[in-house]
């Protein structure tokens, strides 16, 4: 047959696999959103006086294959050394049946947070998995469902124990014996809210002095202590005691409730998740259930549906920062889902005599390997360890630890004249005896004795996972089967479009993701040497190099593990730069009353005060209200914090003014670049007048949500900023915000790949198909819902606002509802009550086809369908399906049917597919019966039962 030419070019990953329409779809939506082209769309959308001049130039887009090559010869460039380093990480074995079925899986990964909890069961169940270890293995009542990562946690705890203790003391006590990351990030988060840290010996703590004090366990260096005392003399003096425990350890040491902790953190890094060069990892909380209401991140909670059958929720919702906004507990908004998940299943996995087995031959080696040195005629510390040792060698430091580099080993360097050994699950026989020949010792004979150096005092006594969940049949058809059971109960990306407005849930290409299970990635220690870590060297700064064209700013840091840290990162790099002019009484920050909750939250955990800015009708800012308060305050302002486009879903034109009203009054300009997905390639927040951005690379640069985690929020900055970036006690430096130097290293390679695939060229069609797939539904709603706000031209940027509170005032359906029957159509409701209460904002994404585009807008025309006959009388409002949805199987099939509408109209809607129909294992969730009757751990083994039958 005869050839004929395409569009397309061989391996064209940006049109062919990234962008769902294709150019005759592209024409087809055009006529529909009334424009003559995609140029012609895009300059009636974007101002021209924000737009950039000069294209993106990356340089040609790679094909698929190429770009595995390319990767895999700079992963080569990593090299993977057994690192006995310790400080909080540990090599561990992914069981392969977890790899493939939760870290790979797109069922897992692409899911968004568990907002919607009907449609989210499977992780909510996980979650609870998780919860339910936490607070087993620390022996405390309550425990949240991750943060970010152990000295986030660390530094979390810190501000809690401020909120509860009733000790008026203004300063913090810290275990010398503490991580020295995690001591870094304490002091960081203290210095801004006026905190005094003391750094000590446990056994020289003044309780009296302080409102809370932290203690490592084991240490550092390894040392296991029983901080029983104080505990009690802490609450003596009303103040709080928080423990940082290895989880591991916990499977055989002393849990933190027993001796009296108040607050337990800590890293779930050793339940299976890879070290991935500083994470990400889980990190987790517990707490006495008397906190519960001031514990920072989302906990999940057992309820009931309406039919009165068990349902999961995030619990508690009104602590969190977007309801509480600068009075929030906290500013944790992305937490660690997807790696939760995984070590909750590492423990459903192994089970708790698994476990116990696990620590029990981990804690033998180390004794073996410390045997082998005192043989030898080495000093050995400390007296009583788990997993950690130190070997004093006085001078000859350097000489072993060169020697042991090159048996592929890397050791902790302990002061100037002792070696530190951490043994892990990973490590082998023929471990220890590298270990012993880089110190010169010649011995095979490695035999675990069963052996203990843990004193009785110190033994754990209770017993953990006692739950049926961990004590399942754990043949792997069974373990795959549970997983698989967990991810059908929910609705994710690889099902359905997530039209989340301000969340951006675009394609997470297989092919981006490959990368991060490669051990040249996965297996290095954070802090192994940094010629050891060449591949990631060139990843992190290429990446950044690229972020610098895209946003027109001079300089990256990589370190914040979400757009939230990202805020706070921002904002202390602005109040260093004050300070160091001499500015330090800078400490107002001028914030839109439209703007994310984590903007106010963020600025109040930087010391700052926030003076909120008024929105005009239009839902642009009210430039009078902003000028008036920035000369108000002028002596004392020392930022603003706004989102461009804004969060209403526009291009405001006067952007500029705001940074220029800004700079003439002393301040800093934070742009929020949660909607960056609207700007890359069109315009850059720097050129507008920005000095600093964080940028979500879960939302814009493709990175997975994960369920609620992981994400990336790196920071840009102008030149004049660039010394005040966070920095890292690994990297000699100080004011770090996270555990790791880079954040979360190992799911940068995701956001290099979609560059790389890209191509400038392909990232700037994929803003101007974003601009485009988000026009095009608000076009074809228009009529049967009030878009709210447009730019001058009539136009959305990349996402639109619906409102629904004409409903509720004239048929008393509620957003709530529209969001539920959504369910009933297969997809995820769009972001509700945001920014204005009572409306949806949807945010389609370039990686839509026009094909789903229409399924969602066909749901949403019948749902207004449905609310008109309400309206006009034709069915009572408590009887319409939008009150009873989300329908079940259930539902379907009850002998009683006793409806106004059959069940065709409740269970098939348009917009559902028949055939591969999504229904969601439980009815409408009754969240206050869930906080009146709050349960975060694992119900009762019959309850999963009844469930499934």
């Amino acid at each position: 047959m005869p050839f004929t030419p395409t569009h397309y070019r061989p391996y064209d990953f940006a049109n062919r696999r990234h962008i769902g329409p294709s150019p005759a779809e592209m024409a087809e939506m055009l006529k529909v959103v009334g424009a003559e082209s995609l140029d012609q769309l895009v300059e009636q959308t974007v101002p021209k006086g924000i737009r950039q001049d000069e294209a993106l130039d990356f340089g040609p887009a790679l094909s698929e294959a190429d770009l595995l090559k390319f990767m895999r010869g700079v992963a080569k460039k990593n090299q993977v050394f057994t690192s006995l380093i310790g400080q909080g990480y540990a090599d561990t074995i992914t069981p392969p049946a977890i790899k493939r079925n939760i870290l790979e899986n797109p069922a897992w990964y692409t899911a968004y947070t568990p907002y919607q909890p009907e449609i989210s069961q499977g992780r909510l169940e996980a979650l609870l998995n998780y919860q339910t270890m936490v607070s087993d293995l620390t022996g405390l009542e309550i425990a949240n469902a991750s943060l970010l990562d152990e000295a986030t946690a660390a530094a979390e705890a810190m501000t809690m124990a401020q909120r509860v203790a009733k000790s008026k003391a203004r300063a913090f006590f810290v275990d010398e014996g503490c991580h020295p990351q995690n001591i870094d990030v304490i002091k960081t988060r203290a210095e801004p809210l006026g905190i005094e840290v003391i750094v000590g010996k446990p056994a020289d703590l003044d309780a009296e002095a302080v409102f809370g004090a932290i203690f490592q366990y084991p240490g550092t260096h390894g040392e296991v202590t029983d901080f029983t005392t104080q505990m009690e003399t802490l609450h003596a003096a009303k103040a709080i005691g928080i423990v940082i425990a290895d989880i591991m350890a916990l499977c055989l040491l002393k849990e933190p409730g027993a001796m009296g902790a108040d607050i337990a953190v800590g890293s779930t890094q050793r339940f299976g998740v890879p070290l991935g060069y500083g994470g990400p990892h889980a990190a987790y909380m517990a707490c006495r259930d008397a906190y519960k209401r001031s514990m920072p991140g989302r906990i999940v909670g057992v309820s009931i549906d309406a039919r009165g059958n068990r349902a999961y929720r995030l619990a508690l919702q009104t602590r969190e920062q977007h309801i509480r906004r600068e009075k929030a507990t906290s500013n944790v908004c992305t937490a660690q889902a997807l790696l939760a998940v995984m070590a909750s299943m590492y423990a459903v996995f192994h089970g708790p005599e698994g476990l116990k087995g696990i620590a029990q031959r981990i804690h033998r080696k180390a004794v073996r390997l410390a045997k082998g040195f005192e043989e030898a005629g080495f000093e050995v510390g400390p007296e009583v360890f788990f997993d950690t040792i130190h070997v004093e060698v006085g001078a000859l430091q350097p000489a072993v630890l060169k020697s042991a580099r090159d048996e592929g080993l890397n050791l902790r360097a302990v002061g100037t004249t002792k070696v530190g050994i951490a043994l892990d699950e990973c490590t082998r026989p023929a471990t220890i005896e590298a270990v012993w020949r880089a110190f010169g010792i010649i011995r095979e004979d490695v035999v675990e004795p069963h052996e203990y150096r843990l004193p009785d005092a110190l033994a754990r006594e209770s017993g953990y996972l006692a739950h049926e969940i961990f004590h399942m049949n754990r043949a792997e058809t069974e373990m795959t089967r549970y997983m698989r059971r967990l991810a059908d109960r929910d609705l994710a990306l690889d099902r359905a479009m997530i039209p989340l407005g301000s969340c951006t849930m675009k394609l997470n290409a297989a092919v981006e993701m490959e990368p991060i299970s490669w051990p040249e990635f996965s297996a290095l220690h954070p802090f192994a040497p940094k010629e050891q870590a060449a591949g990631y060297g060139q990843l992190i700064e290429d990446l950044s190099a690229k972020l610098c064209d895209v946003t027109g700013y001079a300089a990256f840091s990589m370190q914040p593990n979400s757009g939230a840290q990202g805020e706070y990162a921002g904002l202390l790099t602005i109040r260093r730069y004050h300070a160091a002019r001499g500015e330090g009484q800078r400490n107002v920050c001028l914030i839109p009353t439209s703007a994310h909750g984590t903007n106010p939250a963020s600025a109040q955990m930087a010391g700052w005060k926030v003076v909120p800015v008024k929105s005009r009708d239009n839902g642009d800012i009210d430039l009078g209200d902003f000028l008036e308060k920035a000369q108000q305050y002028s002596d004392s302002l020392a930022a603003c914090m706004i989102t461009y486009p804004s969060t209403h879903g526009v291009f405001e034109e006067t952007v500029r003014e705001v940074c220029k009203i800004t700079h003439d009054h002393g301040g800093q300009v934070y742009i929020d670049g949660a909607n960056m997905n609207a700007m890359v390639g069109l315009a850059r927040p720097g050129d507008l007048g920005g000095d600093v951005s964080h940028l979500n690379l879960h939302k814009t640069f493709c990175i997975p949500h994960g369920g609620g985690g992981p994400g990336m929020g790196p920071i840009g900055v102008g030149a004049h900023l660039a010394e005040h970036l966070p920095g890292h006690v690994a990297l000699g430096t100080s004011g770090a915000v996270s555990a790791a130097p880079y954040g979360s290293p190992s799911i940068l390679p995701i956001s290099w790949a979609y560059c790389l695939l890209m191509g400038g060229e392909g990232l700037t069609q994929a803003t101007r198909v974003a601009i485009l797939n988000a026009n095009y539904v608000a076009a074809r709603l228009k009529g049967a819902y009030e878009v709210l706000y447009k730019g001058p031209t009539g136009r959305v940027a990349h996402e639109c606002i619906l409102d629904t509170r004409p409903f509720e005032k004239s048929t008393g359906v509620t957003v709530d509802d529209v969001a539920k029957r959504l369910v009933d159509c297969g997809f995820h409701a769009p972001t509700m009550s945001f920014p204005i209460p009572g409306t949806l904002m949807v945010e389609p994404t370039e990686s839509e086809t026009k094909a789903e585009l229409d399924r969602f807008c066909d749901a949403m025309l019948a749902i207004r369908a449905e609310v008109s006959d309400i309206e006009e009388e034709r069915m009572a409002p408590d009887a319409s399906p939008l009150k009873f949805a989300p329908h079940t199987v259930e539902d379907l099939v009850a002998a009683d049917w006793d409806r106004a509408y059959d069940r065709e109209q409740g269970c098939f809607p348009p917009g559902a597919f028949r055939v591969d129909k999504y229904w969601p294992p439980v009815n409408r969730v009754d969240n206050a019966w869930g906080d009146r009757n709050l349960t975060c751990t694992c119900p009762p083994m019959s309850d999963y039962s009844e469930a499934a039958e």
